[in-house]
Formats: C-alpha cells, structure tokens, sequence
C-alpha cells in the first residue's frame, strides 16, 4: 500500500509549487498510453485541497451539465474514505470542463449520487491548462464530509484510505490509470480496498 503525506497549510489559498505531489502511474487494463497525471492534497482548519494534473495532448472535453457521465470525457478523480475502517467513500470525478460527479457509498452496486446545491461554488472547483495537458483544482470543506461523518476530525497523525485516477472511457486512447494500483479482478476503481494510505501532517 503506497503512502501519501497530506501536507497542513497556513493562509488564503493552498501554494501549490511547495505542496508535494504523487505520481498516478499503475495501468490498468492498456500499457502506458503515454498519458500521465500527478495529484497534490493539503489541508487546514477548513477543508481539504486538491489539485490534480495531466498530461495528455488528445484531450476530450464534450460533457457540461449536472448529471452526465463525465468518465467518458477525459477525467481526473479522487476517491477517499474519511474514517479509517470504514469503507464507505466519496468520489470526486471532473472533465475538462469542470462538469463535475460526486458519489457516495462501499461500491458500484450501492453508490448514490450527491448533487450539492452550487456545487462547482461550494467545491471552489477550477480548471486550468499546464503544459501538454490540463487540470482541476477543488476543496472539499468538511462541513460536506462531516453529513456523512460526524466524526471526522483531520489533525496530525490521522489516516485515511484514498486513491487518485486518471481514466478516459472514451478517448482517442482509452485508459485507466491509478495511483495505488489495483488489484480487484474487475477491473474497478470503485474497490475501497485497493485505496492507499494518506497521513495528515
């Protein structure tokens, strides 16, 4: 199980060129379709913040509105349980265009879809371009975590299981690639038990 330290933050807006980052290299499926991603993840009193990038030169970017399948654009993701041994997750999936799914639930056969109200506001979610490719940046303020999770608590020493993707069902070159690799015979992201260790600083 691959580790990920979530660094703490002090100000207005996370400073992402000092915020380490997490390379998203286990293919799934296809072999290197030479497409890689990389994702950030910090912290305060507040939220979480996290910034995933791509590089990708054949972008697919087509879905806008609230309920559609954003996997088959290309898609960066971030699927994590906040309290430790419990397999319950969130996932965070976002095109290009910011057309943004958010699940909830232990799997594909149980997940259920959140459609926060003013979600792109609430989420802060923006896109941007970086060189040959492209990204997201979003919050995810605990408030929405603890309606779930009342006891979710970030500090110092705390562990969550999560995981980082980059896929594209429909792309030019479709493709799937995680950060902690996945071992479940479906192939899913959705498989809690295929998550990584990330530790709040």
């Amino acid at each position: 199980m691959k580790e990920y330290k979530i660094a703490r933050i002090k100000g207005i807006a996370p400073d992402w060129p000092n915020i380490h980052s997490l390379n998203i290299d286990s293919y799934i499926l296809v072999p290197d379709p030479g497409i890689s991603a990389k994702a950030q993840i910090c912290y305060d009193n507040d939220a979480l913040y996290v910034r995933l990038t791509a590089k990708e030169k054949n972008i697919l970017k087509r879905y806008t509105g609230l309920l559609d399948p954003v996997a088959n654009d290309s898609c960066l993701e971030f699927f994590f349980c906040p309290i430790w041994g419990d397999d319950r997750y969130f996932n965070f999936e976002f095109n290009p265009l910011g057309a943004m799914y958010i699940g909830f639930g232990h799997g594909m056969h149980d997940l259920v879809r959140q459609v926060p109200q003013n979600g792109k506001s609430l989420f802060g979610v923006v896109t941007f371009d970086v060189p040959d490719g492209w990204g997201i940046s979003f919050r995810i303020p605990y408030s929405f975590i603890r309606m779930y999770f009342p006891a979710f608590a970030p500090k110092s020493g705390v562990k969550i299981r999560a995981n980082c993707q980059k896929c594209g069902d429909e792309t030019e070159q479709p493709h799937y690639i995680s950060w902690n690799p996945i071992t479940n015979k479906t192939p899913t992201f959705h498989w809690p038990k295929d998550y990584g260790c990330m530790i709040f600083e």
